[in-house]
């Protein structure tokens, strides 16, 4: 399906030069002189290799034929995690490396969208937010201003994020599972 440039979101397949390519992130830029485009960081989905990609806003690209489906997570081993369908009860392992640090978010009977293409998965998408627990944080500094002082947190599940000065240890806070970045504190 033939999309044009403005179109491209975060988490899309499309296929571009011969290659099936996850989008990682995406930029609309205007310049003053000349026409606006779309800028676009690419992941292979099949060798694993990154590409800047700058595309107009008149051009198109392929979307690429996606199944997605939703799985419960169940276990990681060594190597792979675990999923189920919650319709069939057909189980299904993924390596570790496809779903990258993300794989430490993962909690047992977390409901997931695994991308398959040609029967094969392709990417694993957790909710928008979760909520983690603060395993340790540094003490905040007196008289900084709020806007610029973010601290390092460790969670739980051993992410490392930065967290506004007023999160203590022990607290537990939303995360949002895309860029693993603090979104609220939870009560």
């Amino acid at each position: 399906m033939k999309i044009t440039a403005n179109e491209i979101k975060t988490g899309m397949i499309i296929e571009h030069k011969n290659d099936y390519w996850n989008v990682l992130k995406t930029q609309h830029v205007k310049p003053g002189k000349g026409g606006a485009f779309n800028q676009v960081e690419l992941k292979s989905v099949l060798k694993g290799t990154k590409l800047n990609e700058r595309f107009r806003s008149n051009e198109t690209v392929e979307k690429a034929e996606v199944n997605e489906k939703k799985f419960n997570f169940l276990y990681i081993d060594e190597k792979n995690c675990h999923f189920m369908d919650n319709k069939t009860f057909e189980q299904i392992e993924i390596p570790k490396a496809l779903a990258g640090e993300k794989h430490k978010l993962l909690k047992e009977n977390l409901e997931v969208t695994i991308s398959f293409m040609e029967e094969k998965p392709i990417s694993l998408e957790l909710p928008t937010n979760i909520e983690c627990k603060i395993e340790s944080t540094d003490v905040a500094i007196k008289n900084q201003t709020a806007s610029s002082s973010y601290k390092p947190a460790l969670l739980d599940c051993g992410i490392k994020v930065d967290v506004p000065p007023f999160i203590e240890s022990g607290e537990k806070i939303i995360l949002d599972t895309r860029t693993l970045e603090y979104v609220k504190r939870v009560n």
